[in-house]
Formats: structure tokens, sequence, C-alpha cells
């Protein structure tokens, strides 16, 4: 699957950009992205990735903001079949494991939801975090310890947008036993597994996420998430424009 990207130049000015608008149809390529994006399980194709596309998605994840600028990610890049095998079987033990751990309501439920496509995909990314790749002292993780790791979270956000705008789909393994997932990858003890992702072309993504259409977990109401000022201090329309407008705006992510 071949595509062809059109590069412009970018206007600037003493280092500066002055072109600091997207058009109408660039814009809504970004909302599509956003509200199409999936976590895929099985609909994977086994067709392979070409690298003019991976390579794409992954300086899009290299572009994530990082604290400090510190960049702390790496991409390693899982392709051999055996090793998918003994990472599907470390998902089983812990959602096995995991299963157990639910009211027993729900457990059934839990054992019927397809939650990896580790072996389907052509490819699987674990992206990690170093959180010594700049050092001790990083400006702005000074005191919020953990601002490396969600730096590397913004590059699984980067790397799962830019993906689905090149047709492909993205799953994120989160059920797996960090310090077995680092064994079996050879990653030393002080890099952190942050996401083992499940790549490549798909049959079709899904009109909603999965677990919201068998009813695990409902969307919740954006007016209701809003607080101003201080904690859980909500507001209604009648009170709030903003929170008038989110509720005009209900139907916005419909109409990518």
């Amino acid at each position: 699957m071949q595509s062809t990207i059109k590069h412009t130049a970018k206007a600037t000015h003493s280092g500066q950009q002055t072109d600091i608008w997207f058009d109408d149809s660039e814009r809504n390529g970004l909302y599509k992205t956003i509200f199409n994006r999936r976590d895929v399980r099985g609909q994977f194709k086994p067709g392979p990735v070409p690298d003019e596309v991976l390579s794409r998605v992954l300086y899009a994840a290299h572009h994530a903001p990082s604290v400090g600028f510190m960049q702390p990610w790496n991409f390693l890049v899982v392709a051999d079949q055996q090793k998918k095998q003994q990472v599907h079987d470390l998902f089983t033990t812990a959602h096995n494991e995991a299963a157990e751990m639910f009211p027993e309501e729900k457990r059934d439920t839990y054992r019927s939801l397809k939650l990896e496509g580790i072996l389907e995909s052509p490819l699987n990314i674990c992206i990690t975090c170093d959180r010594d790749s700049a050092g001790p002292t990083v400006i702005g993780r000074t005191h919020i310890k953990t601002m490396d790791q969600y730096s590397s979270v913004c590059a699984v956000q980067n790397l799962w947008l830019a993906a689905r705008a090149e047709g492909l789909g993205v799953g994120w393994v989160s059920i797996l036993d960090q310090r077995k997932l680092q064994d079996l990858l050879n990653i030393p003890r002080k890099i952190i597994p942050i996401a083992y992702l499940c790549i490549g072309y798909v049959d079709h993504f899904y009109d909603k996420p999965e677990l919201e259409t068998a009813g695990w977990l409902p969307r919740q109401p954006l007016e209701q998430l809003v607080h101003f000022d201080s904690w859980q201090n909500t507001r209604s329309a009648e009170e709030d424009s903003l929170i008038e407008q989110i509720n005009r705006d209900r139907d916005f992510p419909e109409q990518f």
C-alpha cells in the first residue's frame, strides 16, 4: 500500500513559523483522525507495513512533547513470530490472572473480550522510557518525577494518531507483567516499558470503541468532566457559556 506525501515549505522568519493557521481541510483532517482512532485487536491483515510508512509514523512519535526536551523514548520493533508468541504467552498468563480480579458478574464478559492482536498484527512495537537519558536533573521533572513517563505516553499518542492517518490500526496491550516483558526483550531494569503496541493494516475500523459497544463502560458526558477554578466545581449550561457550547457541540465528533 503506497501513499504520496506532499511537502510544503514552512514560512519562517528568524527561526519562527509565521504561518500559524491550518486551513479547514487540514484542521478537519486532524479531528477526523482523533475521532476515528480505535484500539484495534482482531482486524489485522497479515501484510507488511512498508518501511516508508513506518518511518513516518516513528518520526511523528519522536516529535512528541517531552519534559525538558529529554526525549526519553526508544522504539523496540518486534517482528519475529517466535518472539511475538512468547509475548503472547505472557499476555495469556496475565489475562487469566486479571479475570479473577473483576467482580464475578463481569468475569465472563471480560473473558469474552478480544484484548490483543499480538500474533495477528505484522508488527509489535514496545515504546519505553529511559529515565536517565538526560541525567539526574531535568527541567520540568524536578517536582513531578513521573513527567518523563508521561512524555513517553505522548509519543504513544503521536504514533497512534499518525498510524490512523496512514490507515494503520494500533492496539495497546497493557495486560502484561512488566518485569517478565523486560526479561524477554532484554530491556534493562532501569528502562520502563510504557506501551506494547500491535500495528498493521486492518480490514475495518469499528464505529465506536469496542468496550463501549460491548457495554463495559459508557462514554462519559464531557460537561460533567469540566471543573472551574477548583475540583468538582461544575456548572450548568445556564451558569457558564462554555458548558452551553459543549452541549451544543455534543454531535461534533460524529461529523467526522
